[in-house]
């Protein structure tokens, strides 16, 4: 019998367990939502929450959902001052508190932590710091840097902190969440052009779930992605935030490490403090497409070209959740190795751990029927 058919209903109780769960992961005393779709949903539920005609805009692209989130913004009438720094860097808080000072109008800020597609990160306590001096509201998509990197919601300022469960978390897609703060709320209810009894409305689920006592359900959840969710945030708790955090920045500098080593390709994002721990992508040379490179290697390598305009100069070394680890850093150096007729002894030794920080090994077992397992495990205990 399948472990995924037949399930118990899940109950208002465990699911606001589930609220609290990732209101710990975030940092955060504010509500949570736990919204029933990938990490788009939230994103663009606080968007139109929050932006409408008359408001200003300032929308730092340091990646491609930056320009995601300013096409979502014009469409809300707001006018949008885009901050863009080359997808091989970061931003930097005196280019946000310039941006600030030369339109003081701007009252919403939206940055992206970390780029998985083009491997950057933001430094978000500085910026935090010069958006709460200006007084504008932020929201921060933390998508992609939740799990590797510290996410401080509260000390930081962010005002709306989107994350979802399939990259470091090593959760599931389907669905996501977003703490919202006093302000935020405010601002959304104070928004004529807010959606309303729609999927997109952040303040549905607070009238009829949050301020509710969470002790009905508004309507069904999605029961696998939720237990899903509910596994990996027990799996992060049991071995402790700080660990996870750093078998992912381990992973990401052995990486960087190795392929440096190589000599064969190069880290995409140049300067080691501009690179995001949850992924690291590598520049290919002139003239070799990286789509083809990528079909080179072993399909169950947590490798892939990049997208849009960089599919074909851009291979993308991914470090979700288990991934992060000394073995699957190793099998993707040699396997790239090998795509490139280059010797991958310089490469597996620049990666010892301890050159950057210790890494955990896993078993051999393929990565794909390890995560199989373990949300079959985790769904079997539910029931």
């Amino acid at each position: 019998m399948s472990p995924f058919l037949d399930l118990p209903p899940l109950s208002a109780a465990e699911f606001a367990a589930i609220e609290d769960q990732v209101a710990a992961l975030l940092h955060t005393g504010a509500d949570v939502i736990v919204t029933q779709g990938e990490a788009l949903l939230p994103l663009e539920a606080a968007i139109r929450g929050a932006a409408h005609p008359g408001s200003t805009a300032l929308n730092v692209v340091t990646g491609p959902y930056g320009q995601t989130f300013g096409n979502w913004l014009r469409s809300c009438g707001a006018k949008v001052v885009d901050l863009a720094v080359p997808f091989d860097s970061a931003v930097s808080a005196e280019q946000v508190a310039a941006a600030l000072e030369a339109n003081p109008e701007i009252d919403f800020v939206s940055l992206v932590h970390a780029e998985a597609a083009t491997g950057n990160t933001n430094p978000v306590a500085e910026i935090g710091a010069v958006v709460r001096e200006h007084g504008a509201l932020l929201m921060l998509d933390a998508v992609a840097s939740v799990a590797a990197e510290p996410v401080l919601t509260d000390e930081w300022g962010v005002d709306l902190c989107v994350i979802g469960g399939q990259k470091a978390m090593g959760g599931p897609a389907g669905v996501s969440a977003v703490s919202v703060s006093e302000r935020a709320w405010a601002r959304i209810a104070a928004n004529p052009a807010a959606p309303r009894r729609s999927y997109l409305s952040l303040l549905d689920w607070k009238e009829r779930w949050t301020d509710a006592g969470r002790a009905v359900l508004p309507h069904a959840p999605a029961q696998l992605e939720m237990l899903a969710l509910g596994a990996c945030l027990d799996r992060i708790a049991a071995d402790g935030l700080p660990a996870v955090i750093a078998r992912h920045r381990a992973a990401s500098a052995a990486t960087r490490a190795g392929v440096r080593a190589l000599g064969t390709l190069a880290p995409y994002v140049v300067e080691d403090a501009h690179a995001a721990p949850v992924a690291t992508t590598l520049r290919t040379p002139d003239g070799v497409d990286a789509t083809a490179l990528a079909a080179r290697l072993d399909p169950a390598l947590p490798v892939q070209p990049g997208g849009g305009a960089l599919a074909g100069s851009m291979l993308r070394v991914n470090h979700y959740g288990r991934a992060a680890s000394l073995d699957t850093v190793r099998a993707c150096l040699t396997g790239l190795a090998a795509a490139t007729s280059a010797d991958p002894a310089p490469a597996l030794a620049a990666a010892v751990p301890g050159r950057q920080c210790p890494l955990t090994s896993t078993t051999s077992t393929p990565r794909m029927f390890r995560s199989i397992s373990s949300a079959g495990s985790a769904i079997a205990s539910a029931q």
